[in-house]
């Protein structure tokens, strides 16, 4: 039996209440790599480099985004 099959087979098994569970594991497998694009690194490097802004709390990012 392939492990595709046995996959199969125990999800018969799953009750109805829990399948939700199972989907959303699935799409997190399926979903593939979050990859920074160029500008992230970019900004991450400058933040490591002391440049940049960093704020010590979201509430602080907010006030300077005037949110």
């Amino acid at each position: 039996m392939s492990e595709r099959q046995i996959a199969s087979a125990l999800l018969d098994r799953v009750p109805d209440y829990k399948i939700a569970f199972v989907i959303a594991y699935l799409q997190g497998l399926t979903a593939g790599e979050d990859i920074p694009n160029e500008e992230t690194i970019e900004a991450i490097k400058a933040l490591e480099r002391g440049e940049g802004e960093s704020f010590e709390t979201v509430d602080d990012l907010f006030a300077d985004l005037g949110v």
